[in-house]
């Protein structure tokens, strides 16, 4: 009995150890989402005041009872900051990036990953010590090339311009790798039966690695989509004029003008309306993009 008893003893301490454990756990998880999310808040808030009531807070107020939604329109509204060009610019940039890197790192990753040929292992490593180099200095090559070619908006061609745009971000080493990976888990007796059925590269490709492997397509699809909507330091440095600019280079126009600091409301909308897109992406997809991530990493 004395036993028994300090055995339940033992099981009642360590339950009670495990709960507040576990509340101690969730209380500093919801203190950290508190403080990640209140600048978000903040934002949100500030964008559906109206430019008097906000310039009249001598202290800040966490909530307000009278919302309204011209701010949005007044972002939309501005002729000297056209957020909706802005947006158009990013959307164009990012869905044209975002292809031509998918048809530069597929068929990369499968020579690397399926096909024989001389010095591949030695090709891939150099290949990866890519990734050592830092990007200022591939900015700065960059720069140099797309300036002699004219790739600038200095000329106002806007074809010539977005071919400038996009042209360093067509490939990515990290991706290919990712992909390599991934191609690499496909169990090598099925490309070998393709072979002997006198199924084409392509063909196997297509029909057979691409569908397997399109949890971890879809993630860098995401994840690309993402980098360039908020790319920032590339456009700016060869974009000058304000009819190209992409949305990251916009709000910052837009907090460096006059019309930023006069209605910051607005300018908070802007902000808003170019931050949400990506929450909603991100909200949507993570749980591909976390399961393309873990599988392209493992093996087995």
């Amino acid at each position: 009995m004395g036993q028994s008893k300090d055995y339940e003893r033992i099981e009642l301490g360590a339950l009670r150890r495990g709960r507040i454990r576990k509340c101690l756990t969730y209380f500093l998880l919801t203190l950290w989402a508190l403080i990640v999310l209140f600048p978000f808040y903040w934002m949100i808030l500030s964008s559906v005041k109206s430019t008097a009531a906000y310039n009249a807070e001598f202290t800040p107020s966490f909530f307000t009872l009278h919302p309204t939604l011209e701010n949005y329109l007044a972002a939309f509204q501005s002729k000297d900051e056209p957020l909706g060009r802005y947006l158009l610019n990013t959307l164009i940039f990012t869905v044209i990036t975002t292809g031509a890197m998918m048809l530069v790192i597929i068929p990369a990753a499968f020579a690397f990953s399926r096909l024989q040929f001389r010095g591949k292992n030695l090709l891939f490593a150099l290949f990866l010590s890519l990734m050592m180099i830092p990007n200022e200095l591939v900015i700065i090559t960059n720069f140099v090339t797309v300036k002699t070619l004219g790739l600038t908006d200095d000329g106002g061609n806007a074809l010539r311009h977005f071919l400038g745009l996009i042209l360093p971000s067509v490939t990515s080493v990290f991706y290919i790798y990712l992909l390599k990976e991934n191609f690499e888990q496909i169990p090598e007796e099925l490309y070998k039966a393709a072979k002997v059925d006198g199924t084409s590269d392509f063909k196997y490709l297509t029909r057979v690695m691409l569908p397997i492997s399109r949890p971890t397509i879809v993630t860098i699809i995401i994840l690309k989509v993402i980098e360039c909507w908020n790319s920032y330091v590339w456009p700016r440095l060869i974009t000058t004029k304000a009819k190209f600019f992409l949305v990251s280079n916009g709000i910052q126009n837009i907090r460096e003008s006059g019309a930023g600091r006069d209605n910051v409301p607005a300018m908070m909308a802007a902000v808003v309306v170019v931050s949400v897109p990506l929450i909603v992406l991100f909200l949507i997809f993570r749980e591909k993009i976390m399961a393309g991530v873990s599988r392209g990493g493992t093996k087995g």
